[in-house]
């Protein structure tokens, strides 16, 4: 498996991850693991972003 599939797939997780935190912080009403959960899902649209940038330039 390439990197940028490794990228990408590690971006969902952690966009999945960071949506059930947000909603348990909200349900919860926890601010901090509400916060945690956006953070966690930012970093995985990143990820994301990065796996498609390196497919890119892998051609």
């Amino acid at each position: 498996m390439n990197t940028s599939t490794k990228d990408k797939i590690k971006g969902t997780v952690h966009e999945v991850k960071g949506k059930v935190k947000e909603t348990a912080g909200k349900v919860t009403n926890n601010p901090n693991l509400e916060a945690e959960g956006n953070a966690d899902k930012n970093t995985g649209k990143i990820e994301k972003k990065v796996g498609q940038i390196e497919k890119v330039f892998e051609k």
